[in-house]
């Protein structure tokens, strides 16, 4: 597994999360479900809406953090760059 980073949402223009993991087709999963306590869960942010794979988990969280202390409406446009009509790429993830 590689390192990546990510964005969930709720819906289209929604609350968005973003988070690292080490294991993102198991850590989306964990969102999907429910599974994963606190921000997500609470607002329901179940769909993958971006992601963005890194070689070593020190690159990932340093870029989690340059997206996280951006505005949200650079974090729209990354979402927008590549998931134009806010599909869930969930599926996608599970078949790469």
């Amino acid at each position: 597994m590689r390192p990546a980073v990510y964005i969930m949402t709720n819906r289209r223009n929604g609350t968005l999360y973003v988070g690292v993991t080490s294991n993102l087709p198991q850590r989306a999963w964990q969102h999907r479900e429910g599974l994963v306590e606190g921000f997500t869960k609470r607002y329901g942010c179940k769909s993958l809406v971006w992601f963005e794979a890194a070689d070593m988990m020190e690159a990932a969280i340093m870029r989690e953090k340059q997206i996280k202390s951006g505005s949200r409406a650079k974090k729209l446009a990354l979402i927008e760059a590549i998931n134009p009509g806010w599909h869930d790429l969930y599926e996608q993830i599970m078949h790469d």
